[in-house]
């Protein structure tokens, strides 16, 4: 078979029809364009609380044998974090306080919250936040211990304070108990 090409037109014609030849051999050999499909997928995440956990129970900070002078009493208190679940916008912020009851023996004179001290000490974190230790020196009053600001998003602080308690000179000997609540603010 011989194909003439006319220099005035009937280019096209010969194109089409080649390209339509082709495509239907396609077909008769089974071969077939792929098909696609697109799917738009999301996920929600909801915001949570602020919350504060710290241990429950007897802590013992440690012993100390009575001296005329007085001294001081130190311990690890235990961990203690703090959980923001709020997804709080840039900005954000919270701040963990501590107070304390005085520390009274059986019998005799207590301990007051004033000789009661806070050091935060090493801070793990998670999240966005910048975190700074107030380290109060006592707890006589709602305190705050630690102060997160900068807060992007989610965010946790995890730390294990030491009590400090100035026990004054004289002090009869005895076990002496008081309790030490956080809160958040």
């Amino acid at each position: 078979m011989t194909l003439r090409l006319a220099v005035d037109g009937p280019i096209m014609r010969i194109r089409s029809i080649l390209v339509i030849s082709a495509l239907s051999g396609l077909l008769l050999l089974g071969v077939t364009v792929p098909a696609t499909a697109a799917t738009t997928v999301s996920v929600t995440i909801t915001g949570g609380v602020l919350a504060i956990s710290a241990p429950t129970g007897s802590v013992p900070l440690g012993t100390r044998m009575n001296t005329v002078t007085g001294g001081t009493i130190s311990g690890a208190l235990g961990i203690v974090e703090v959980s923001d679940g709020r997804s709080a916008a840039a900005g954000a912020g919270w701040i963990a306080s501590a107070i304390s009851t005085a520390l009274t023996p059986d019998t005799g004179p207590t301990i007051g919250a004033a000789l009661i001290g806070y050091t935060v000490g090493p801070i793990t974190q998670v999240g966005t936040a910048t975190y700074t230790a107030n380290n109060p020196v006592n707890l006589t009053g709602v305190s705050p211990v630690l102060t997160a600001t900068g807060i992007t998003g989610d965010n946790s602080a995890t730390w294990n304070p030491t009590i400090n308690v100035a026990v004054p000179g004289g002090t009869a000997a005895g076990t002496y108990a008081g309790t030490i609540t956080h809160s958040l603010i």
